[in-house]
């Protein structure tokens, strides 16, 4: 049964064929699920390997730093801190200049899971570069950066 208001197979063809944000989704969902699996032996998985990466460095973040960095927002991060704190990984604080912002550490049980993960994720990463044809891996980063760089969007005319 066909209707004036469906939209015909060529351009669902098209839409499917060309569609970035489709192409995006279903590589992100791909890469994730081989880096979970590379990073299994150490017992993370891709989204912790790169919160736990996020925290190593000298003073503790802010959720809100550690939010940006990730691309994720302030409620997922959390819910994926919990169990992180939890296994002992990571800390939660409250910032001594300001009690409403949470500052988030980086333990010494996650800083040695990062180090036995380091490899895991070496490996994987060199031999998914190697893989690529076309733009090179830099290429690549800069435009999915690029991408995913906050931006102003001109203000629709109505």
């Amino acid at each position: 049964m066909s209707d004036s208001s469906s939209i015909n197979l060529e351009l669902s063809e098209e839409v499917r064929e060309t569609c970035l944000c489709l192409h995006a989704q279903r590589a992100a969902r791909a890469l994730a699920r081989r880096f979970d699996e590379a990073l299994r032996p150490a017992g993370l998985t891709n989204e912790q390997f790169s919160l736990l990466m996020s925290l190593n460095r000298p003073d503790p973040a802010s959720v809100q730093d550690v939010a940006s960095l990730l691309g994720a927002d302030r409620t997922t991060l959390t819910a994926a801190l919990k169990l992180l704190v939890r296994r002992g990984l990571a800390e939660v604080g409250v910032d001594r200049a300001d009690a409403r912002v949470r500052r988030v550490a980086l333990m010494a049980a996650g800083h040695a899971r990062l180090i036995s993960a380091l490899s895991l994720w070496r490996r994987e990463h060199e031999a998914l570069e190697a893989e690529l044809e076309g733009p090179t891996p830099a290429r690549l980063r800069h435009d999915l950066n690029a991408l995913s760089a906050p931006h102003s969007r001109p203000a629709s005319s109505k």
